[in-house]
């Protein structure tokens, strides 16, 4: 079976941080593009951070350059995002992706038509 966990979200302090895991299962997370996105009630989902597989692409959203950081473990098969000096905006339900593409502004631009998991809650207190 094909999917994606995300989890390591939860309650931090304006100007913390945290580490969100991206678990595949299914699938070599090498063989994909990855993506984190971030969603907000009442608003459209957000792509922050997108990865080509081979690394040959990025993108970052102005709202976390230089705060937010992707990395990938080859052999727990997963990704992370490292996410820093957090702020109360940074607050919503963040998910990943793995998409066979190498085109990261669309992947993290579009966001539509995505079977999306469960993703984890990032709540920023002040």
């Amino acid at each position: 079976q094909v999917q994606l966990v995300e989890s390591g979200g939860g309650l931090v302090q304006s100007g913390g941080s945290l580490r969100l895991s991206c678990a595949a299962s299914g699938f070599p997370v090498d063989w994909y593009s990855i993506g984190w996105y971030r969603q907000v009630p009442g608003k459209e989902r957000e792509g922050l951070v997108c990865i080509a597989k081979d690394n040959s692409d990025s993108y970052y959203a102005d709202s976390v350059q230089g705060r937010f950081t992707f990395s990938k473990d080859s052999d727990k098969n997963a990704a992370y995002l490292e996410m820093n000096d957090l702020k109360i905006e940074d607050t919503g339900v963040y998910y990943c992706l793995a998409v066979n593409t190498q085109d990261m502004t669309r992947l993290c631009t579009f966001t539509g038509g995505r079977s999306w998991g469960q993703g984890t809650q990032v709540t920023v207190f002040s």
